[in-house]
């Protein structure tokens, strides 16, 4: 064979590697609303910056007669390129090809990418879209599943690992997800099960539908599953890009920063007016937020899932950081089950990976009630006190108004290694309500005007900041006008904090 013919075979080979299962696979793709693993791949990277591993592999399998069928990369592709100009590794199911189940072939090219993303220490984003373990292989498919879940555990905290569901993803598949990061969905196109909902209804014998059993809105609003959802694939996979600036490459690296126009010593005269003098009255904490980052750019976290707290990357300064509020528009900004645990996740994988804490708190306190006491509060209470405990990074906190009880304690506060904790004037650092402790201090009391003189003074010693700053638990008290320079004055002052916790293999967090 002389050399034009090499080099044409070479073409040849090439075309039946990027054409997956063929046209009319990737016409039914097209006419479900859903890209080829390859055009996924083109619309999240930079142009031009992909590079393909393994593009040539086929899977092994002889049984039911499946090595008759072979097709050029068997059904995933995988290589690496780079998102605004840094290095990422990536994966993406071929749902054209045997429904982009998995192999023993195919899960060794996604180990591959898994162990180069470890070594050169950069993102990993799998794009997900299959039918699960491909059945001819039985055993050597679920064996491949599960070396893909141990690098998933092994990378956790290393690299940061970022999934994006845009199709089905069902069985033990959803486990690799599960353990990443993030998690991205696309809205009526994107669904999670573990069982589906035929094996639902034999069982169970509950009628529910794909959607509504695993789809981005159940996903994103009930089971907390999702942390972004987008309403197609471009808008998802854009969503990825922007997540991907605010994040670095690995757990030894700085945040990327970014050129800032927003002046640092930027006053905002309008948060005067935000927090209410009564107590009682919610107002929206996004509009505390918004005011005081760079340029209003707020990657906001689960937005749908346990809206009484509020979870999300921004920049102070150029500098990328991790906020998390209590959110007095809903449910009061009351502590429960599922917003300590929202939260608890959020603060480790900013402190995995370097980035520094701002905590904005208006908490009344824990969520009372049997069924918040029977499904665990307790423990899940903890998972977020543990995680502000644990962390080493920058802790800066701004009690806007009410830290009540063990809520106050949680919210990163100076006594769990808060570096700076800022107070304004509204703010009210008790062990709980002037009405609630009056019952319990002066239950005896029975005329309404003694009771209401007795709240009233309770109010005039508590409902301030400064009892607590008389102590040091308050570093300083700020107009809110002064926020965002008082905060990057304080991350700046922190930008070099030193802090490891005792050896140890690892804590035992309460799960």
């Amino acid at each position: 064979m002389d050399l034009k013919s090499k080099f044409e075979q070479f073409e040849q080979l090439n075309k039946e590697a990027e054409a997956g299962g063929g046209q009319e696979r990737v016409e039914k793709q097209h006419a479900a609303g859903k890209k080829t693993a390859r055009e996924r791949i083109e619309e999240l990277l930079d142009a031009g910056t992909f590079n393909e591993i393994d593009k040539f592999v086929t899977h092994r399998a002889t049984d039911f007669g499946i090595d008759k069928k072979k097709y050029r990369g068997d059904g995933v592709v995988t290589g690496y390129g780079k998102i605004h100009g840094r290095l990422v590794y990536v994966f993406a199911q071929d749902f054209t090809v045997f429904g982009g189940t998995m192999s023993r072939s195919n899960a060794d090219k996604i180990v591959k990418i898994q162990e180069l993303a470890i070594k050169m220490g950069t993102p990993l984003i799998g794009l997900n879209d299959s039918g699960g373990a491909r059945i001819q292989e039985g055993v050597q498919s679920l064996a491949g599943y599960a070396d893909i879940f141990y690098n998933n555990v092994l990378s956790s905290g290393v690299i940061p690992q970022i999934s994006t569901i845009l199709g089905p993803c069902a069985g033990g598949a959803v486990y690799s997800p599960a353990l990443t990061d993030f998690i991205f969905m696309v809205n009526e196109t994107s669904h999670m099960f573990v069982t589906g909902p035929e094996v639902i209804k034999t069982v169970t014998h509950e009628n529910v539908s794909k959607e509504d059993l695993g789809g981005a809105v159940t996903h994103s609003s009930k089971s907390g599953v999702a942390h972004f959802t987008g309403d197609n694939e471009e808008q998802t996979l854009m969503m990825v890009r922007e997540l991907v600036s605010f994040i670095p490459s690995n757990n030894m690296e700085e945040p990327p920063v970014q050129t800032t126009t927003d002046p640092i010593d930027r006053k905002v005269e309008a948060l005067n007016e935000v927090v209410p003098v009564d107590p009682n009255k919610p107002y929206d904490m996004k509009d505390i937020i918004l005011k005081i980052i760079d340029d209003e750019h707020f990657l906001e976290v689960q937005p749908n899932y346990a809206a009484n707290i509020i979870i999300g990357f921004a920049r102070f300064g150029g500098k990328s950081v991790g906020i998390v509020a209590n959110q007095p528009a809903h449910l009061a900004g009351v502590l429960d089950i599922n917003s300590s645990a929202k939260a608890a996740r959020f603060v480790r994988f900013c402190d995995a990976f370097n980035i520094p804490l701002v905590t904005l708190v208006d908490v009344p306190g824990f969520l009372p009630g049997t069924q918040q006491e029977f499904g665990g509060i307790i423990k899940h209470g903890a998972k977020l006190l543990y995680a502000f405990a644990e962390a080493t990074v920058p802790k800066i906190t701004l009690i806007t108004r009410k830290a009540y009880g063990g809520a106050y304690d949680v919210m990163s506060s100076k006594h769990i290694g808060g570096d700076i904790n800022y107070a304004y004037p509204t703010a009210e650092i008790a062990v709980m309500g002037p009405e609630g402790a009056i019952n319990i201090l002066k239950r005896n009391i029975t005329d309404d005007k003694e009771k209401a003189e007795a709240v009233e003074e309770y109010r005039d010693a508590f409902a301030n900041p400064y009892r607590a700053a008389s102590l040091g638990y308050i570093d300083e008290i700020i107009y809110p006008e002064d926020t965002r320079e008082k905060i990057i004055n304080a991350l700046e002052m922190t930008h070099n904090k030193r802090k490891s916790n005792l050896p140890r293999k690892h804590g035992n967090i309460p799960l």
